[in-house]
């Protein structure tokens, strides 16, 4: 009976395996690990070979890429700055001595920094990608001034760059500024806003927008319906105050629902005729305190009267009655000619 030439087929009917087919097998399975384990140790020896090589490569400053991925462009943080840590941080400049998470973790420690990553190429070649924080607006608190960003988190100024933005002052608090910083950010957005307003103050619990165009501010009060508040005051101005010169007001308050309140510029010449006609009708209007002087002053008069009276009495009994016959002689003589004149009569008809 000749042995078949395929490994595993069955001879009898017993499904027997012939011995030489089980060898064979058993010899290509040594083969195949016996392979395994040579590549193993090949590979692993070229890998510590090329790991080794690898760091002992030097990071040199062509080998550093700095990569600023915020939107709008911000320079708070300067690529020397980043290169000087990266030495600081790996003073013997090979990649097999840098602490990658150290010199990310330093980096983004950087108050002006939001995050940073790190990382090595195949080529040595050393890959820092950092967003900046990039301000909405500069808060001036309590003598200090310093940016908060979208996120409501404060970082002080920066000696060689200052950006442009919206100007707050006032006692702001932390937990306003997330609102504060959708208020500003609208107002960018919006061409009119953005024409107007240059800055935003709070006195006590109030806030105000403070305008481009005359010395006039625009009263909000709160941070709650901004949009309504804004539309307010555009219409005030399309309408009412094209027309008007805007050094005439020296506040416009729209933080009350469905209207508009103005306060006048004291300052402004026109408005000298509007206060005078304002402080007559005020003067017009009796108050209080002159209604009582006047009552107070009418029985005074009698009292004086009286006094009148009483005091001629005495004076003509003391006279002769030689001098009382000549006063009532002159007293004659003068009232007829005033009977003898018909002429005032008319006169008091006339009128």
């Amino acid at each position: 009976m000749k042995r078949p030439r395929e490994c595993g087929v069955y001879h009898n009917k017993l499904q027997k395996l012939c011995e030489h087919c089980v060898k064979r097998k058993s010899m290509k399975n040594k083969y195949r690990i016996l392979k395994i384990i040579i590549t193993v140790i090949i590979l692993g020896l070229l890998l510590s070979f090329s790991l080794k090589r690898f760091s002992r490569q030097e990071i040199t400053d062509n080998k550093i890429s700095v990569k600023m991925s915020e939107k709008t462009p911000v320079y708070f943080v300067d690529e020397k700055d980043i290169r000087e840590i990266v030495k600081k941080e790996n003073p013997s400049g090979k990649v097999g001595d840098l602490n990658i998470p150290s010199l990310e973790k330093k980096i983004n420690s950087l108050p002006a920094v939001d995050s940073a990553n790190v990382y090595l190429n195949l080529n040595g070649k050393l890959n820092l990608d950092i967003k900046q924080r990039v301000p909405v607006f500069r808060l001036n608190k309590d003598g200090k001034d310093f940016y908060v960003d979208e996120k409501g988190i404060e970082f002080p100024i920066s000696r060689t760059y200052s950006h442009p933005c919206m100007l707050v002052t006032g006692n702001v608090q932390p937990d306003e500024y997330e609102k504060l910083a959708v208020l500003v950010e609208k107002i960018d957005k919006d061409d009119f806003s953005k024409k107007y307003f240059i800055g935003i103050s709070k006195s006590k619990d109030s806030y105000s927008l403070l305008t481009s165009e005359g010395n006039y501010r625009v009263e909000i009060g709160d941070l709650d319906n901004i949009d309504f508040k804004v539309k307010g005051f555009k219409t005030f101005v399309e309408k009412y105050l094209v027309y008007q010169d805007p050094q005439k007001y020296s506040m416009v308050s729209v933080k009350y629902q469905n209207q508009i309140v103005t306060t006048l510029n004291p300052y402004f010449k026109e408005n000298d005729s509007l206060l005078k006609a304002g402080k007559l009708e005020l003067a017009k209007v009796p108050s209080p305190t002159a209604i009582a002087k006047k009552t107070e002053t009418k029985p005074k008069t009698t009292e004086i009267k009286k006094t009148h009276s009483t005091s001629s009495k005495p004076k003509e009994s003391t006279k002769p009655k030689a001098h009382s016959k000549e006063t009532k002689k002159t007293e004659k003589k003068t009232t007829v000619p005033a009977q003898s004149k018909p002429k005032p009569k008319p006169k008091v008809k006339i009128e």
